[in-house]
């Protein structure tokens, strides 16, 4: 059986999806203000790359922006995330506390590597008390590169993983699962796409039927 599963956190264990819009609007509604952005919130073209470090989602979004008003919304984005995780507007995905405790119970380790920064993983760790299951939390600020397959390297390394999986829902996660001589295992959920899932070894589409590859595995 699997000892370790790496989660990805947005769009796997995190409906970000509930607090994704509001907290985008808020911030073109911030640029609005500035006089930095006057068209509507590119809300579509975010669903399009979400799960890519958020340093390319504002080269995706203000593509004729200075860097410094890229930096404005990104920290800007990030408070507004944060403050509605806080408000109670996001929640995890069905399930996943079960999930947790029977890993738990397997002895199977638990760890998320994630693209997004420290401050927004700390307040959804924090708010859903993930700590009680989980070992530890990896930010892609944590590497330089800021590549997943890297991140997940870097988890294997440190915790001397041999036999483990990796689960998410985009391309990152399942090429960062090959990287580095893991199961990938994908999460047909929110942000999915079709032709990336083709990529997984495994696919669910309830968190309930980890229970179910675990057991293949």
């Amino acid at each position: 059986m699997i000892q370790s599963i790496i989660f990805d956190m947005d769009g796997t264990l995190f409906q970000t999806n509930k607090i994704l819009e509001c907290s985008l609007e808020d911030t073109f509604n911030h640029l609005r203000a500035l006089q930095h952005w006057d068209s509507s919130t590119p809300i579509e073209k975010y669903r399009e790359i979400m799960g890519v470090p958020l340093p390319k989602v504002w080269e995706a979004l203000l593509p004729n922006q200075s860097k410094e008003v890229r930096e404005l919304a990104d920290a800007y984005f990030l408070e507004r995330l944060i403050e509605n995780i806080k408000n109670g507007k996001g929640a995890l995905y069905p399930h996943v506390t079960e999930v947790f405790s029977f890993l738990k119970e397997q002895n199977c380790s638990i760890y998320i590597a994630s693209n997004g920064l420290v401050d927004y993983l700390n307040a959804i760790v924090s708010t859903y008390q993930l700590d009680q299951w989980v070992t530890e939390t990896f930010s892609i600020e944590q590497i330089d590169s800021l590549n997943k397959s890297d991140l997940v390297g870097k988890i294997v390394e440190k915790y001397g993983i041999t036999n483990g999986a990796v689960v998410g829902d985009r391309l990152s996660d399942f090429q960062a699962a090959k990287d580095n001589g893991l199961v990938a295992i994908g999460c047909n959920l929110d942000f999915a796409k079709e032709e990336e899932l083709a990529k997984a070894d495994f696919v669910m589409d309830d968190f309930l039927q980890l229970k179910g590859i675990m057991a293949e595995l």
